[in-house]
Formats: structure tokens, C-alpha cells, sequence
């Protein structure tokens, strides 16, 4: 499902303005075209992580793949966004690389590390992103298309009141509730129901480690285990769904990803005590990430 949100994305930016070196620039002084075609600059298609945005504030995940195939991870990356390719950005920001595995994966990962920017989107619309990571002589572009409202549940509105599998309803089978090759029991002893029933706060991932086919989703459910375990001595519970009927990719989303009204995975959501959602992340979440928003978010 994502690798078609990619595709588009790229096609998107192909019409747009072409990926290619651009020694000469033909924009507008001050327009997103003018900085995406700087002396000496090479243009390439920029490839984010999520899709579902509304306006307001924007975390915005994304890789920048050079013409080898090979993803650049410098520290940072300037960006900009602006409101169309020949229109000046009206907001200039730094993305920082995450890492979005856990240390014992080494380095097994495809992709070990994501852009990360925050950004702003004041209204609806399709609005166009240029990243430079640090010290490179890449500009890669990309659109952010955000809509009237998310359909994912907004961050402030009430948790779905899902009952997510636990042991308890697989009389003590892993099997029906994990993908995962190395699966933490502790993700799958309280369901959504329950946790929000017992007012605890908690994080819940949605995610299918087996069948996550795109370069951007990322081990989000080992970031999730990694850390639940440094959070062990605190009230936040953590939950795991997969997201197609019986595990198997051919039969769609199950019950519980429409419950929850998504249309991509992986998602993560944080839901305070009171039952309502305090921050969510749609594709790869880092350690530092996670536990930052849990400390904020949950436990402040």
C-alpha cells in the first residue's frame, strides 16, 4: 500500500520540474525553483515516509536517494517548503537524521536513518518541499499534499475503543498476534479496550513486521519494544496490531486498521489516561523520537 503512495509521489514530482542536473538556473530569484537549481546542483526526487497530513503542524519523514541509488544521510539537511515550485518558501527549517532502528539490529537495515522536518501547512493544498542534506551537492524535491482533515484520528479526539488480540483471546499464542521473528510477549498482554477502560496512558503500534515492503517503514515495532523496556518502571502500556486479516497481505486490513480509519502503515499513537490521542507518528519513529514525545506527551 505505501510503495503505491511512493510511486505516486515520485510521478508527482517527474511532472513537476524533471530529475536531473541542473547547472542553470531558470527560476524566479528567491522561488523554490531558483534554490532547487542552484550552480552546480543535482535535482532528485525526494522520497517520504508518511502521507496523511492535514493543516497545521506537520512532522515530515523523507529519505534523499542519489542517482546511484544510495540513500545520503548527513546530520542535517536545510529544507524549505512554499506553496508552489515557482513561488518563494514561506518557511525555512533544518531536518534532522534519525535513526530508526535499535542497536542490536547493527547495521541489517536497508535503510538505517530518515530525514525528519517539522513543518507547517496553514490551510489544504498541495504544497512543494526542497531538502538540501549538508555538504552534498544534491537539492531533492517533493510535494506534501495535505487535506481538509486527516483520516487517520487527529491528535486531541478520543481513541477508537478497538479490542486489539492479546494472549489472553489466543490462549497464549504468539502465532496469531506477531509477524515478528523475535516477539515481545509484553506488547500483547493489554488490548486498546482495556487500557482505556483501566484510564492508563499508553502507545500503540500498528505495523506488520513480515510484510513491510517499502524503504521507509522501518522496524518500528523492535523501536517500540526497545523502548517499552527503558520505560518498564512506568504506568505507559504498549500494544502491537498487525494490520491484515490472519496475517496474510492478500486478504486487506483487518478490523481493527479500519476501526482506527488507516489507509498506510506503520502508524503509532500515544493516548493519555483520559482516553484521547496526545501525538501520533505515520511511518519510521526513532528511539530518541519516541521516548521523547512519551515523556512530553504521557509522563510530563
Amino acid at each position: 500500500m505505501r510503495a503505491r503512495v511512493l510511486a505516486l509521489a515520485g510521478i508527482v514530482f517527474a511532472a513537476g520540474c524533471g530529475s536531473a542536473s541542473s547547472n542553470h538556473s531558470t527560476g524566479v530569484r528567491g522561488t523554490l525553483e531558483a534554490l532547487a537549481q542552484g550552480p552546480g546542483l543535482k535535482t532528485v526526487a525526494l522520497t517520504p515516509g508518511d502521507a496523511d497530513f492535514s493543516p497545521g503542524p506537520v512532522r515530515f519523514s523523507f529519505l534523499v536517494i542519489a542517482g546511484d541509488g544510495r540513500p545520503i544521510s548527513r546530520p542535517k539537511a536545510d529544507v524549505w517548503i512554499a506553496r508552489g515550485f515557482k513561488k518563494k518558501p514561506y518557511q525555512r527549517t533544518t531536518a534532522r537524521l534519525e535513526t530508526v532502528g535499535i542497536p542490536a539490529l547493527g547495521d541489517s537495515l536497508e535503510v538505517p536513518s530518515i530525514y525528519v522536518a517539522h513543518l507547517r501547512a496553514p490551510g489544504p493544498g498541495t504544497y512543494w518541499v526542497l531538502a538540501k542534506p549538508e555538504g552534498t551537492s544534491i537539492s531533492a524535491v517533493g510535494n506534501v499534499v495535505v487535506r481538509s482533515h486527516s483520516y487517520s484520528p487527529a491528535v486531541g479526539t478520543k481513541a477508537p475503543d478497538s479490542r486489539t488480540p492479546t494472549l489472553a483471546t489466543t490462549h497464549g499464542r504468539l502465532g496469531p498476534l506477531t509477524t515478528s521473528t523475535h516477539p515481545d510477549r509484553r506488547l500483547y498482554t493489554t488490548s486498546v479496550a482495556q487500557a482505556l477502560a483501566a484510564r492508563v496512558p499508553f502507545v500503540l503500534v500498528f505495523a506488520t513486521p513480515k510484510f513491510c515492503t517499502s524503504r521507509t517503514c522501518g522496524p518500528v515495532v523492535d523501536v517500540v519494544s526497545h523502548v517499552r523496556k527503558q520505560l518498564s518502571g512506568t504506568p505507559v502500556r504498549f500494544i502491537h496490531v498487525e494490520v491484515y486479516t490472519g496475517n496474510d497481505p492478500a486478504r486487506g486490513y483487518n478490523r481493527w486498521m479500519r476501526e482506527w480509519g488507516l489507509e498506510t502503515e506503520p502508524w503509532v499513537f500515544l493516548v493519555g489516561g483520559n482516553g484521547r490521542i496526545t501525538a501520533k507518528f505515520e511511518g519510521p519513529v526513532s528511539v530518541r523520537e519516541l521516548r521523547s514525545a512519551i515523556a512530553s506527551k504521557l509522563l510530563d
